[in-house]
């Protein structure tokens, strides 16, 4: 079920596309994303329905004005207006899909035991772009009950390369050969 924040930024992508700034667009939105991240009470402040209406609107054309694409400042004057900033991390994820989706970019995950080399990541981003026929973003995560190998997620699929893993594999193999 779609969302009113992901219709809301589904119609800010369209938008960005049919005026060929999708690309322009999608880095300045998680440019903001991460300002909004890092400062929570600014959201607070933008969503305070005491505060009127057009004193919120102009604190984002004197936070923001000039430094982003009149679209997505338009696109966050909407929000506040209609009081829905809070779903905003929700739109830059639509948004996120729809672009990763259109330009063949997919996100991964790569959990291991120990921290990865430049090496061993490089190595296995290009295995996975191989494997996908897509560009991949890896994000690396470092867990201590992964005894050791690797585990990896990708479009929706788990590679389970770890110790563990395999050795729930085997489990499930000799039960299924007793029984």
């Amino acid at each position: 079920m779609t969302t009113a924040w992901g219709l809301y930024g589904q119609s800010l992508y369209d938008l960005a596309v049919e005026e060929k700034a999708d690309d322009q667009i999608m880095k300045e939105l998680e440019a903001v994303r991460g300002i909004f991240a890092e400062n929570p009470d600014y959201i607070t402040l933008l969503c305070e329905p005491s505060i009127p209406g057009k004193t919120r609107v102009q604190l984002l054309d004197e936070a923001f004005g000039g430094q982003i694409h009149p679209y997505l400042l338009n696109f966050l004057k909407i929000l506040v207006e209609k009081g829905m900033l809070r779903g905003f991390s929700t739109c830059c994820s639509t948004y996120r899909s729809s672009y990763y989706k259109d330009h063949g970019i997919s996100e991964a995950t790569v959990i291991s035991a120990v921290p990865l080399t430049e090496e061993q990541v490089s190595a296995l981003q290009a295995k996975l772009e191989k494997i996908s026929g897509k560009k991949v973003l890896l994000t690396r995560k470092v867990d201590s009950k992964v005894l050791g190998g690797l585990s990896v997620e990708i479009d929706g699929k788990l590679f389970d390369g770890t110790v563990e893993g395999r050795l729930d594999e085997l489990r499930r193999k000799v039960t299924e050969t007793v029984l």
